[in-house]
């Protein structure tokens, strides 16, 4: 069985920038605005959870750098 790759954030958002674009035609059914809809719903939570585990990592860099830099400025 084949693994199926993980999208990029960059794109799952061009992925909800159609899904936008085509629920604000309103040339779909009910149906399937509302597949569309939790489509993209769906995207939205995984786009979240990736941009904050980014930010903690960014928190976590930033703090290791200014330990390192105030160890340096003491040592």
């Amino acid at each position: 069985m084949a693994n199926k790759k993980e999208k990029s954030f960059e794109e799952m958002l061009a992925r909800l920038q159609e899904i936008s674009d085509i629920l604000e035609t309103g040339e779909q059914g009910l149906d399937d605005s509302i597949s569309l809809y939790e489509e993209g719903i769906k995207i939205s939570k995984v786009c979240y959870n990736k941009l904050k585990s980014a930010e903690l990592k960014v928190t976590e860099l930033k703090k290791e750098l200014d330990a390192d830099l105030e160890n340096d400025e003491t040592a």
